[in-house]
């Protein structure tokens, strides 16, 4: 059946008019929350324009394209975007409190990573060569650290921030011409990410902090983790060193891989566990757990809790590290495991339906201006899921 000019179809169901004026009605309810965070009357309006547009159906969701399909000049919307004096920090603040007041839950898991949008040139802030996983490999690109929420079977944005390479940093010129404020410096991604799960992770409810091996790598992060008393669950890559803790009997353990310790693993001691349903059928794996010790410079070696996980359908292993304290139910853990897959359908969402990856500021400001904006519609989608009782498309 198709639509009329009365209907639109959205997530494969016939939407008719009404509805789609219920919809509008409600996006506008929801911003009453967040327009009286902008300094100014403008400053309102401008935020109405700009998440109708990136909600909207544009192929192309940048301050542009925007402006046009509504009629305005694109210069207000555009410095409203790229150098607006209003405040990310009170609207993300806002957000996510709404965000905990409507979906948290204590076994809510909190995942951290990083993705990169490729960029030409070199003047837009950040801009550098390095690895952009879109890509597959080392590019000009920007590099953003993302603080993703998952819980009750909803999955949003909590907060991020742009990686600022060294040799940005040190820039005077190029963070001047920029933007970029005086009290932003240098830091590793992780420890980007820990800022961020300092600032947000005891106002979240959740069991667990997730993320891939650009993370579970430096120990220094997993340490700072467990210090903490966080249950996290890192992918570490498979040349990372363990052996068998010193409490346990027997000869004195050698340091190998993870990779060999994983062969040496007896068959019976695998379990055979489904994590979900793919799109060709239910994902398998095998799965062991067991505690380890791993190395540090410098420093003592530390207890945790080493799971490996293999795919029934391909060769392929990952490997993961929680703390010492962390339960060694390998079924626990696999479970936990495969929320690593919500912040994919989480970026999915944020590119494909709310143009978290269509900006085109070059400042400082602009950059988490249009993140901000971005992170907000996905939280109004997120909203809308719920209502309909549906997932938003991939």
């Amino acid at each position: 059946m198709e639509a009329t000019a009365e209907q639109v179809v959205v997530q494969d169901t016939l939407v008719r008019g009404g509805q789609v004026k219920d919809c509008v009605n409600r996006l506008e309810s929801f911003l009453g929350r967040y327009q009286p965070l902008m300094q100014r009357e403008e400053q309102r309006g401008h935020m109405q324009v700009y998440v109708e547009g990136l909600l909207g159906g544009l192929e192309r969701k940048s301050i542009e394209p925007i402006a046009t399909a509504h009629g305005l000049y694109r210069r207000p919307l555009q410095l409203y975007v790229g150098a607006g004096k209003w405040s990310d920090t009170a609207t993300r603040a806002e957000m996510r409190s709404h965000i905990v007041d409507e979906i948290s839950a204590p076994d809510g898991v909190l995942v951290i990573d990083g993705s990169a949008v490729p960029k030409s040139g070199k003047d837009s802030v950040g801009v550098a060569r390095q690895w952009c996983g879109r890509l597959g490999k080392v590019e000009n690109c920007q590099m953003g650290i993302y603080l993703a929420y998952s819980a009750r079977d909803s999955r949003v944005l909590l907060d991020g921030q742009l990686y600022l390479p060294e040799d940005w940093a040190k820039d005077e010129a190029r963070r001047a011409k920029t933007y970029v404020p005086d009290d932003v410096e240098f830091k590793k991604s992780w420890q980007i990410a820990n800022d961020l799960l300092l600032l947000h992770g005891p106002k979240v409810p959740h069991a667990w902090i997730l993320g891939d091996d650009e993370y579970g790598r430096p120990t220094e992060f997993r340490d700072t983790l467990a210090d903490r008393h966080e249950c996290y669950l890192l992918e570490v890559p498979s040349n990372t060193v363990v052996r068998k803790p010193a409490d346990w009997p027997g000869r004195a353990a050698k340091w190998r891989s993870v990779r060999k310790r994983k062969q040496n693993i007896a068959p019976d001691r695998w379990k055979r566990i489904t994590i979900r349903d793919g799109e060709k059928g239910p994902i398998e794996v095998l799965a062991y757990s067991t505690r380890v010790e791993t190395k540090r410079n410098g420093a003592p070696p530390r207890q945790e809790v080493l799971l490996i996980v293999q795919r029934i359908d391909c060769a392929k292993a990952q490997y993961f590290l929680a703390p010492k304290g962390a339960p060694r139910d390998t079924c626990l853990l696999v479970s936990v495991m495969s929320r690593r897959h919500d912040v994919e359908e989480v970026f999915a969402n944020a590119k494909g339906e709310v143009g978290l990856d269509h900006y085109e500021v070059r400042s400082w400001v602009g950059w988490h201006h249009h993140l901000t904006l971005s992170m907000l519609s996905l939280w109004f989608l997120t909203l809308e899921q719920r209502r309909l009782g549906k997932k938003l498309p991939p």
